[in-house]
């Protein structure tokens, strides 16, 4: 059973639990023929940013606001995209396996986990409406995520 007490991060296994989680992921991605195109400038250097930046949102090191760009870039990272109701679906089943799959047995915490990517997704495929360059004002600071969901 995992300690609750504990930073989502911390309960999900760290840095090298979201690396694994978002490489399991990303070659579900790549094989589905709905996602695929979305992901078609897709680099193996984008499973480490969303690793980086899950550890930062589930409370571990803030890297991705101190070296990728903080949540600014994320959100500008979808811009254009055009991302469907069906392709955001999709996305959350392969994610939903993902979790299954590399995510510690507690049910508490990967249902915390995917409140935050069902959360995190409706606001990418909104955001991907919107055309590249676009000016997106300013997001605020990286979103923390808990047990409680957003903190």
């Amino acid at each position: 059973m995992t300690d609750h007490s504990e930073s989502l991060f911390e309960a999900v296994g760290g840095l090298d639990a979201l690396r694994r989680l978002s490489d399991t992921f990303y070659d579900a991605v790549l094989a589905d023929p709905l996602l695929a195109p979305v992901f078609a400038n897709f680099t193996r250097g984008h499973v480490e940013h969303v690793a980086v930046w899950l550890a930062e949102v589930f409370g571990g090191p803030a890297g991705f606001t101190a070296e990728l760009g903080g949540h600014q870039s994320l959100l500008r990272a979808h811009l254009g995209l055009s991302i469907t109701e069906e392709q955001r679906t999709r996305w959350m089943e392969l994610m939903a396996a993902a979790v299954q799959k590399e995510l510690p047995d507690d049910e508490l915490l990967r249902r915390r986990v995917l409140e935050y990517f069902d959360w995190g997704t409706r606001i990418a495929r909104d955001v991907s409406a919107a055309p590249v360059g676009e000016n997106l004002g300013d997001p605020g600071p990286t979103p923390r995520w808990g047990w409680d969901g957003l903190i």
